[in-house]
């Protein structure tokens, strides 16, 4: 009787183990998701901005009567910069790649995934978005 109780002590035991490993690697996987749509959601946020200050006329600080979207930046959207004139919140940092006359590129990284979204006109079709998991 005791050696089945104990083959049954470890082999619960081995089970619990096993159910905590399967649980950390699904939370894991989860989180890496939820960031990666946290980063779009933020890359769309900011596009829809960008689509805004370009449809906005100069006279009210928009780009309306610039060519493409020249020398716009951050800061210029009414973001809060660093340093680097980079933004960054809880989801990741977003970087300005690309302010020019034909297109508006950001990179936003985070520890999970880097999302790269473009902006090249003023309809919501005018918006790219390309995902990456690291």
């Amino acid at each position: 009787m005791g050696q089945q109780q104990l083959l049954l002590l470890v082999l619960g035991i081995v089970i619990v183990g096993l159910a905590v490993v399967v649980g950390i690697q699904a939370f894991s996987e989860n989180q890496a998701k939820a960031n990666a749509d946290a980063l779009v959601n933020d890359g769309v946020r900011i596009a829809s901005d960008v689509q805004a200050w370009k449809l906005k006329p100069a006279a009210f600080g928009g780009g309306a009567s610039i060519t493409g979207f020249t020398g716009l930046d951050f800061q210029s959207l009414g973001y809060q910069v660093n340093g680097d004139g980079d933004y960054e919140n809880l989801n990741g940092t977003w970087t300005v790649d690309t302010a020019d006359g034909t297109e508006f590129v950001i990179t936003g990284t985070s520890d999970f995934a880097e999302v790269e979204v473009t902006v090249d006109g003023t309809t919501p079709d005018d918006i790219a978005t390309t995902i990456t998991m690291l």
